[in-house]
């Protein structure tokens, strides 16, 4: 070991380099690493509908709508006749969608410290998305009312079971709720599992999951957007007969798009997933950099160190031996890195907290990385470590 010492300390430049190389990619590596697995969750992130089964058809009028109600009624009507269509209704909105309404909600009237919640707008929404409803009842068809009727307000309200638990975690079924339509209450009459928001956009991650449904059916030319629950097998089929289904009923529109669920989702997250991708290549890159480093100078030494390698061979030194010994080096240097590295990711850490409001840097990432970087650089100094161990000692000692 003291030789070791010794040895760096002579070649101290190089050293120096080696460590604050493998401390960079500490730092870097260690807050990708975390980074990625942060895209990734949010990419996982359940919606809380039937994804596989759903169909969104966009649609706007041209020039003033006098009967858009009539004409959304003969438009689902038409599409639930298609085969392989289950359910099909009007929908202001949807999980991953982007396109969001949202309102404070309150459980005292003209409170101003309401949660930012997500609001959906629809007709048999439960049914036709698939969401879980885990309490109470979903709208009787009495309770609906149009949503550009200025007039009537809905009285009900049905909410994700996190928005619940805010508010009345005691029990929130009959409570009232404000902010959503009106000055008047609107009461909980059920609670489900859960709806994604279509966006993050408004009031952060801590409020995510908060969103109500409200029972307030939606003319194409307010919402602007049909949701249809279909068969999976028969989804290619009813995607190709959406626009001309639609076409028939009323040809003075514009059909601005139909996809599937699915591709609504990779739509919405090709952000993260290009970030995810990013951080991975400079992550590699980064750890092939520093891997290379390595060889680099274990292989400079060897060769500085000919001479004393055959002398120790001479000397009874196994191959083994002058292994074990261009590893340890290694392994000191890289030990030295990555101390210095773990402050320096949390530094970083620290500076993307504050500028892009990132989460903390777990400590768990750290052994991560450091266990990473470590085997990196045994496996890179391994192949200079192996020629060094197999120069004879004739040759060494001859060598000037």
């Amino acid at each position: 070991m003291l030789q070791i010492l010794s040895t760096l300390r002579r070649h101290r430049t190089a050293s120096i380099l080696i460590v604050l190389e493998i401390a960079l990619t500490c730092a870097i590596v260690c807050n990708a690493i975390f980074l990625i697995r942060e895209r990734l969750a949010r990419m996982d992130q359940s919606s809380g509908v039937a994804e596989d089964e759903l169909i969104q058809v966009r649609l706007t009028g041209i020039g003033k709508q006098d009967n858009a109600s009539a004409i959304t009624e003969q438009d689902l009507a038409a599409l639930r006749a298609l085969p392989g269509v289950k359910k099909a209704t009007s929908i202001n909105m949807i999980p991953f969608g982007n396109s969001s309404w949202n309102s404070s909600i309150t459980k005292v009237l003209d409170a101003t410290d309401g949660p930012n919640c997500g609001m959906y707008m629809g007709k048999n929404l439960i049914d036709t998305m698939g969401i879980r409803l885990i309490a109470g009842r979903d709208f009787l068809p009495e309770e609906y009312v149009a949503a550009d009727d200025d007039k009537h307000d809905p009285k009900q309200v049905i909410v994700t079971k996190a928005l619940a638990d805010y508010f009345y975690p005691e029990g929130a079924l009959g409570k009232p709720l404000y902010g959503a339509a009106g000055r008047e209450p609107q009461i909980i009459v059920g609670i489900i599992d859960h709806i994604a928001r279509p966006n993050d956009g408004f009031g952060g991650p801590e409020v995510k999951d908060y969103a109500i449904l409200l029972p307030a059916t939606m003319p194409f030319s307010f919402g602007g957007r049909y949701v249809l629950r279909v068969d999976p097998a028969q989804t290619a089929a009813i995607l190709g007969a959406v626009d001309s289904t639609l076409t028939k009923v009323d040809p003075n529109r514009l059909i601005l798009d139909h996809m599937t669920f699915g591709q609504i989702r990779r739509d919405h997250f090709k952000g993260d997933r290009a970030m995810a991708w990013l951080l991975l290549g400079v992550s590699i890159a980064l750890l092939v950099i520093t891997a290379l480093g390595v060889v680099g100078l274990a292989s400079f030494w060897v060769q500085q160190r000919t001479r004393q390698i055959g002398v120790r061979r001479a000397l009874g030194a196994t191959r083994g031996d002058i292994l074990r010994y261009f590893q340890l080096e290694n392994f000191i240097l890289a030990t030295l890195g990555i101390v210095v590295g773990m402050g320096m990711a949390f530094g970083l850490n620290e500076l993307l907290m504050r500028e892009y409001a990132i989460p903390r840097l777990p400590g768990t990432f750290l052994p991560i990385g450091a266990a990473l970087l470590w085997l990196l650089g045994q496996i890179a100094v391994l192949g200079p470590a192996l020629r060094a161990s197999l120069i004879p000692p004739a040759v060494a000692t001859r060598t000037v």
